[in-house]
């Protein structure tokens, strides 16, 4: 019999965070093995797009040179098509590559072939770093296993910076989600939705802009409200990076996608999405 009051929740180190699964309006047993399925799922993802796993593909791509082309793994290849739509989205605010920028000029061109499955190196070597949208790619993959398991009430976390909310649990209205810290006074209530969170206080000026190559100080935290993890992520590092004018031209694109930036006065929305009721 499913217990609709409680909350099983499970943990889990990968992708040099921890994650969590929260399930919802489940027996404990069922959601402990559609967890566990969850997380087989992220440990197999990391394997695929981590820069520091010798045998992933995100390594394999930097040993191709200029007009090579190699076949990627279904995982990698929907991540990279994503990256690309956002990279373009944000100007190149969010960009895969910003590394190439410490020892190039400029930043590796790629391109992506549907038909082969296959990413083509145009010029510059392809040193991707996920970081900015693996996570969230890495949730919203999750998410979609939980709900293939009759487990739609969940909540997915992966380190506090990124969220992912599927259907209410229980009676509530949403998953209390805050801007920051458990504590945090600026919570909202959230179903069918991610929130994920960039910014300066734990790893300082980390956040390269992949247009000059030195450290974003746009904003101290940004945080990006979005239909997926992976944009939401995306989003997050972009909003370190691009001036208010740049950001309300990226935000009118999708009125899915909801800012709030880090003010003296608190936190100040961008964006034409309608924001969640506050808890």
């Amino acid at each position: 019999m499913k217990s609709m009051d409680e909350i099983y929740q499970f943990n889990h180190h990968a992708m040099a965070t921890y994650f969590q699964v929260r399930i919802a309006n489940q027996d404990k047993t069922y959601a402990g093995q559609a967890a566990q399925a969850a997380l087989d799922l992220l440990d197999g993802l990391e394997a695929r797009l981590s820069r520091f796993r010798p045998n992933s593909d995100i390594v394999q791509i930097a040993h191709i040179a200029s007009g090579e082309k190699m076949r990627l793994s279904e995982p990698a290849f929907a991540c990279l098509q994503i990256a690309k739509q956002m990279e373009e989205a944000t100007h190149s605010a969010f960009c895969p590559t910003p590394a190439a920028l410490k020892a190039l000029q400029s930043l590796p061109l790629w391109e992506l072939l549907p038909e082969e499955h296959a990413i083509l190196c145009v010029s510059g070597q392809l040193e991707f770093d996920l970081g900015a949208i693996g996570k969230g790619f890495a949730l919203d993959r999750m998410g979609d296993l939980l709900r293939q398991w009759d487990c739609p009430s969940f909540l997915l976390i992966a380190g506090g910076s990124s969220i992912l909310a599927g259907d209410q649990p229980g009676d509530a209205p949403g998953w209390s989600c805050g801007l920051g810290e458990d504590d945090s006074s600026q919570r909202f209530l959230l179903t069918h939705a991610s929130l994920s969170g960039s910014g300066l206080a734990v790893k300082g000026t980390h956040i390269l802009d992949p247009r000059t190559g030195r450290p974003a100080l746009r904003q101290n935290r940004a945080w990006v409200l979005a239909d997926t993890a992976a944009e939401s992520d995306a989003l997050s590092t972009a909003c370190m990076v691009l001036t208010e004018p740049e950001l309300e031209e990226v935000f009118a694109q999708n009125h899915s996608w909801l800012s709030f930036l880090e003010t003296e006065e608190g936190y100040r929305t961008l964006g034409r999405r309608v924001p969640p009721i506050q808890s």
